[in-house]
């Protein structure tokens, strides 16, 4: 009998989707806290990271409360026809959030390391604000930035609680390798959960490695290690 792959496929698609949403979130977020002086950036930084200890299913009830069809964003979105809960939508929201303090910390982090004097000389010649992001601060901190897609990436790719929540598990339309991995288990069928978990696993360990390949290549360039 063979195996329904659809949830390898609705994991990949889900977790790239996320992490692309993330990496445009996560950055931008990332450098306005690194550089804001307002007196709400620890509360700011607070909601951002909160996702990351937060049970997931946690995270997926409030997101029920926005979403759900007597959420404020449900009842918007009603006015077009459109539902999120049940959805592969609902399953790329859940990733996204639960994935995006991984990119956020990351990315803040790499941005607070920049020398400030390069900064400060870039904006003493003229620069605006936009190239100095694009020119200076993004290229210096894309190091870090990369271990952050590859976190986050992994973390969208192992969502469970938010996604039941939030998503269901609807064959072949919510269902991700980790709902597969519950499902299969509680219904008995050992091996299909077996087979889920060695993919997850395989994949988990190809982007630590992939993690691991790039942080020597970057300390190679910066003169950090001798071979």
């Amino acid at each position: 009998m063979s195996t329904n792959l659809s949830p390898l496929w609705i994991s990949i698609k889900t977790a790239f989707l996320a992490t692309i949403i993330t990496f445009i979130l996560g950055v931008a977020a990332a450098y306005w806290i690194a550089n804001s002086k307002n007196k709400l950036k620890g509360l700011i930084d607070g909601l951002f990271t909160l996702p990351l200890i937060l049970p997931p299913t946690v995270i997926g009830f409030f997101l029920l409360l926005l979403c759900g069809k007597n959420g404020p964003v449900g009842k918007f979105l009603l006015n077009f026809d459109v539902t999120l809960i049940f959805s592969w939508t609902a399953t790329v929201i859940a990733a996204t959030v639960v994935s995006f303090p991984m990119m956020y910390r990351t990315s803040r982090a790499a941005f607070e390391q920049i020398d400030i004097n390069v900064v400060s000389a870039a904006r003493t010649l003229g620069l605006s604000e936009m190239k100095i992001f694009f020119k200076i601060a993004l290229p210096l901190a894309w190091p870090g930035i990369i271990g952050g897609l590859v976190l986050s990436f992994a973390r969208a790719m192992g969502e469970f609680g938010a996604t039941l929540m939030l998503a269901g598990n609807i064959p072949g339309r919510t269902q991700t390798m980790p709902l597969a991995i519950f499902f299969a288990v509680e219904g008995g069928d050992m091996k299909t959960a077996m087979l889920w978990v060695l993919i997850i696993v395989a994949i988990s360990l190809f982007m630590i490695v992939i993690l691991n390949y790039w942080s020597d290549i970057q300390l190679k360039l910066m003169g950090r290690r001798k071979r």
